[in-house]
């Protein structure tokens, strides 16, 4: 009987202590700062996902990859972005586009760090994955020397880099320019008080922005057009092993 009742009391105690930690695991999981941080950490990482491996086939795959197909991995991966998070956070993916937001009064500055925190580690976790999904490719293309720069440099999987013919001040006006298209053109999408996407639209019609971005205006920069596509794997590539030049070109594409 004694057994029986301690098993009791050891139920009870564990229900008690249970429905609390659950009630408080509802509460955080409903707040809507909450949401929107994992809204923006997981459609980054789709997003940057889908474009470093399109990256990763066009630098590693020879044939199995093209520029094309770079640009149609960021376009659809900004789509499917948009459809995972579009209606908690908006989808933004880009610290640009929520910088923008805050400044035209579209959304609290509070939130400012909470976005840009969750596309940060989005993006550092996307560039961490293709790492592990492409290494055995890395290695062998690069000979087992993690390059930045030369006929063997696979650093510029993961982040941007400008071409021999670009200095760091036509890179930042570059990005200037081409980020500033992006928004233009994101506001029209938007705008419902003259010709916005149809609704339902708004995913698909976005992905294809960025796929015209990227095969008109993405030659001399590379169009990173986003702090958060660029700046979190060049840490990731410098703690995997490339060494403190992947920082070298940094300023244009996250400045810009």
């Amino acid at each position: 009987m004694a057994q029986s009742d301690r098993k009791r009391r050891s139920t009870r105690m564990s229900k008690v202590v249970s429905i609390p930690t659950a009630t408080k695991m509802q509460v955080i999981w409903r707040n809507e700062i909450v949401r929107e941080f994992l809204a923006e950490f997981i459609s980054t990482f789709v997003m940057m996902v889908f474009g470093l491996g399109a990256v990763a086939h066009m630098v590693l795959g020879g044939k199995l990859g093209s520029y094309l197909a770079v640009n149609l991995g960021f376009g659809f991966g900004v789509t499917m972005g948009v459809h995972m998070a579009g209606n908690i956070s908006g989808a933004h993916m880009n610290a640009a586009v929520t910088f923008t937001s805050c400044a035209l009064g579209r959304m609290s500055w509070k939130k400012f760090p909470v976005y840009v925190l969750g596309q940060f580690l989005g993006s550092f976790v996307a560039a961490a994955t293709i790492y592990g999904l492409f290494y055995t490719a890395i290695i062998d293309f690069s000979g087992g020397k993690l390059m930045v720069t030369g006929p063997t440099a696979t650093a510029n999987i993961f982040a941007t880099y400008l071409p021999d013919h670009m200095t760091l001040w036509r890179g930042f006006l570059d990005e200037v320019v081409v980020t500033g298209v992006l928004q233009l053109c994101l506001s029209a999408i938007a705008d419902k008080d003259n010709n916005p996407a149809l609704p339902g639209t708004q995913a698909i019609v976005t992905g294809i922005l960025v796929v015209i971005i990227g095969i008109s205006l993405g030659m001399n920069s590379g169009y990173a057009i986003n702090p958060s596509r660029d700046l979190p794997p060049r840490f990731f590539t410098f703690l995997a092993g490339w060494g403190s030049q992947v920082f070298r070109y940094w300023s244009s594409p996250v400045l810009g």
